[in-house]
């Protein structure tokens, strides 16, 4: 199962963003648990300077604005 964070403040592109990992990750078959990181010390700490961000297995993939769907699946089957 890949452990996935998607970091920011709980803003709409941060919602959006983990509803697509989480849709990307069905379609894909791939087990996943998504967690939402809110806590503004812990944002700057994965080194998001933008949100929203996302890290899989601790790896910073995605910072600023949505995912590109292509890269969100590219990332999600790496």
């Amino acid at each position: 199962m890949k452990q996935i964070k998607v970091y920011g403040p709980g803003c709409q592109r941060c919602d959006t963003t983990a509803e697509m990992v989480r849709g990307a990750a069905e379609k894909l078959g791939i087990a996943v648990e998504v967690e939402k990181v809110t806590d503004a010390r812990s944002i700057a700490m994965a080194g998001v300077m933008s949100t929203p961000g996302i890290s899989i297995d601790g790896k910073l993939v995605h910072a600023g604005g949505l995912p590109d769907p292509a890269k969100l699946d590219g990332w999600l089957t790496a």
